[in-house]
């Protein structure tokens, strides 16, 4: 397997193979990268930053495209549309990486992974000791938005009270519930996928218990919180929690004037 990112997920696999004598290399920014002129068929795992995926789709063969697996979290689906990836195989992954001298701690759950290589990605992922499933199309959307919902809901949540994912569900649960309703709303609107209220906020909440030390914030803001908010937008879909608390938590200036709050009148 090839590797791209020597970030924190791409040091932890690369550790995982290395301990379970699983061939893996692992491209860095300077490393060299015509490994990837080989035959097409072999899955590479795109493990880098959001951000940084155009420079990285700049730097693979066009021959090789068909074979990257992305693994980013977020809205990545009208970026790989745009640039006519949308074939290509997608994986969530339900483990934690706390920094890049930890091992990957498996969630609850085996990661889902789809499309054409989804089969390849899954039997390494296993041989390396970390679960993983293939699961058709639909599943997978509804889990990306789980997911989606996930990073936005504890990241943002993280911030506001200062405190890591197991104390959100222990001690700020009235605030979750909330927020999870403003943010299904948007995604269901945007997608069509339907997660039922209670039944998604006890599945995010039943992840961050598997990893309740760690701590989110609200990051890679295209991607993330600011998706909710572009679509909030777009499809006027109206959004006060997840508004109040990005305020609460210092990202006023991301919002849209007309999608803060009305102050009450005294």
């Amino acid at each position: 397997m090839v590797v791209i990112g020597a970030g924190r997920i791409g040091l932890a696999v690369e550790r995982a193979a290395d301990d379970n004598g699983e061939p893996c290399t692992l491209l860095s920014r300077d490393s060299d990268w015509s490994v990837l002129e080989r035959e097409a068929g072999e899955p590479i795992l795109v493990a880098t930053r959001n951000d940084d995926l155009d420079a990285v789709l700049q730097r693979v063969p066009k021959q090789r495209h068909q074979d990257l697996v992305f693994i980013q979290n977020g809205a990545l689906g009208p970026w790989l549309e745009d640039r006519s990836l949308g074939a290509c195989t997608r994986g969530l992954l339900f483990f934690a990486v706390a920094d890049r001298q930890s091992d990957a701690v498996p969630g609850p759950e085996p990661s889902p992974f789809t499309g054409p290589l989804a089969l390849q990605t899954v039997r390494w992922f296993v041989r390396l000791g970390l679960p993983a499933q293939v699961v058709d199309w639909p599943r997978f959307c509804a889990w990306e938005l789980e997911k989606l919902c996930w990073n936005a809901a504890f990241g943002l949540l993280c911030e506001v009270h200062d405190c890591t994912v197991g104390e959100v569900c222990d001690q700020h649960e009235d605030d979750l519930r909330a927020l999870v309703s403003d943010l299904r709303r948007v995604g269901r609107a945007s997608t069509n996928v339907d997660l039922p209220q209670d039944w998604l906020v006890e599945r995010l909440m039943a992840y961050s218990r598997s990893i309740p030390d760690y701590r989110g914030a609200v990051k890679e803001w295209p991607w993330r919180n600011g998706w909710f908010v572009r679509e909030a937008v777009r499809l006027g879909v109206s959004t006060p929690e997840h508004a109040r608390l990005l305020i609460a938590a210092g990202h006023e200036e991301r919002l849209p004037g007309f999608l803060k709050p009305v102050p009450e009148l005294e």
